[in-house]
């Protein structure tokens, strides 16, 4: 026999795997966000994600309650030195995807609060003004992905 509740129950597991699996800001998709996880002692690690912009925004902020210092960062190659910095916004090309990933611009999560261990989840607020000087929030859940992991398919 089959329950009446199946279908009601089926789209309320459809609308939150929906809702998990991206974020949105005032225009701003972000997709398959994650965290590299930590070992025992390691006070800093790295956030990754793809950033999309229907009419172009600028990532000027990011926050987290797991970590003292959270930046915006940049890995470039001088000379033979890969150097990494601090940015103070990252723009965000209209209708073109940013990827922030290793080896690139990133972000960074500064003097945590504990280790991150594999399969929990960290939250991060990113904060993105438009091209108006309008600013908007995404309150993101990422998931921390052992030390060898790296994005896959499935969107955050």
């Amino acid at each position: 026999m089959r329950s009446i509740k199946s279908p009601l129950i089926s789209i309320v597991m459809l609308a939150a795997a929906f809702t998990a699996s991206a974020a949105f800001a005032q225009g701003v998709h972000v997709d398959n966000a994650w965290v590299r996880a930590t070992v025992a002692g390691q006070k800093a690690t790295g956030a990754f994600m793809t950033l999309t912009a229907k009419d172009g925004a600028r990532l000027v902020g990011v926050a987290s309650p797991s970590a003292g210092v959270t930046e915006i960062h940049e890995m470039a190659m001088e000379g033979d030195v890969m150097k990494m910095r601090a940015v103070p916004e990252l723009q965000i090309p209209a209708g073109k995807a940013v990827e922030l990933k290793p080896g690139g611009y990133h972000v960074m999560l500064l003097d945590l609060k504990a280790p991150l261990a594999a399969d929990s989840t960290v939250p991060v607020t990113l904060t993105f003004k438009d091209s108006k000087g309008v600013e908007s929030k995404a309150e993101l859940s990422v998931p921390v992905r052992a030390v060898n992991a790296q994005a896959n398919s499935h969107k955050h």
